[in-house]
């Protein structure tokens, strides 16, 4: 394995360690990959997932040409807050993994703020 992915794996515990999704609040995570942007709200109390987002779904697919661009990212934020906020999310825990909170990250984390979710 490489020293890099040895580093990302140590922020992605170290960043774990600190938080956890309730049923009163739960965890928002990312997930960053080279062509697509992840989004998940998770009920780590009873290990289920509330609502997903990504720039794979089905209502993204079709209005975006590129995927893996700031304006991708603030789209996915946007449908992932709409999509918590129909169930009855409000106020969730930020996880960005082992990821910077820059570019794509804080893209989403805005946009989801901007729509209804509180963190």
């Amino acid at each position: 394995m490489k020293d890099s992915n040895k580093r990302f794996d140590y922020r992605v515990k170290r960043v774990r360690s600190k938080i956890s999704g309730t049923q009163d609040k739960p965890r928002l995570s990312v997930h960053r990959g080279h062509k697509h942007i992840y989004a998940q709200i998770i009920d780590d109390s009873k290990g289920i997932t509330l609502a997903s987002a990504s720039t794979l779904s089905p209502e993204l697919k079709g209005k975006l040409n590129i995927t893996d661009t700031v304006n991708a990212a603030k789209e996915v934020g946007g449908l992932i807050a709409k999509k918590a906020v129909e169930k009855g999310v409000k106020n969730v825990v930020f996880d960005r993994r082992g990821y910077e909170y820059t570019g794509k990250v804080k893209a989403l984390a805005d946009a989801a703020r901007e729509n209804g979710l509180k963190f």
